[in-house]
């Protein structure tokens, strides 16, 4: 099962993955409580502020990371997620961002559930 929860107060349980390629403002190691920091799989840094949390460039921006995603390192990523949540059983997808809704860890999940 792979979730996603924001970072600024998450006490979801479960193997915890911080999947923004930026550190959050503000927290600390104890208080992000990621299990590893995957900063390999986030939008690229070009991506990441053309999108800069514009709602109304959101179809595109999925669009782009997706394509993004098709890379072979960030592919490896998806595998390895993929992998621990076999291992682990509940992934929690943890991000920054304050749209809960308009955010990479939503496309990140959505792509992580498609594949085999």
């Amino acid at each position: 099962m792979i979730v996603i929860s924001r970072v600024y107060g998450s006490k979801e349980g479960g193997f915890r993955i911080l999947v923004d390629g930026l550190w959050p403002r503000g927290l600390t190691k104890e208080k992000v409580n990621a299990d590893i920091w995957m900063k390999d799989v986030a939008p690229s840094d070009e991506l990441r502020n053309w999108f800069s949390h514009d709602e109304s460039k959101w179809d595109e921006f999925k669009k782009r990371y997706k394509e993004e995603l098709k890379s072979a390192d960030k592919l490896d990523k998806l595998k390895e997620i993929k992998e621990l949540e076999k291992k682990k059983g509940k992934i929690i997808l943890l991000f920054g961002a304050k749209d809960e809704e308009h955010n990479q860890a939503v496309v990140l999940k959505e792509v992580l559930e498609n594949m085999k």
